[in-house]
């Protein structure tokens, strides 16, 4: 099966931590370019760091995160597996 064979390469993991914060980051700084109108670092930490509610904010950053980055690597993999299978035939 392909999911078996997908999630059991050390690639794919690796893909996943790397599409995963590289989207964290960019999002981060889009959000904070629309929020505050710039790059204004001092109000975003206040707003999402400060505080007890900066664990609910990592939290729900590395969840989102890592569910992009798994779909996204996954959906890559799969189209890989098939390519090569197409090739394969010819």
């Amino acid at each position: 099966m392909a999911f078996k064979r997908i999630v059991s390469d050390k690639v794919f993991w690796k893909s996943v931590i790397i599409m995963g914060l590289a989207f964290a980051i960019i999002y981060q700084f889009i959000s904070m370019l629309f929020d505050y109108g710039g790059l204004d670092f001092s109000a975003f930490y206040e707003d999402k760091l400060a505080g007890t509610q900066w664990v609910r904010f990592v939290i729900g950053t590395l969840v989102a995160a890592f569910l992009y980055g798994f779909i996204i690597t996954y959906g890559q993999f799969v189209s890989r597996i098939k390519r090569e299978k197409r090739e394969r035939q010819n």
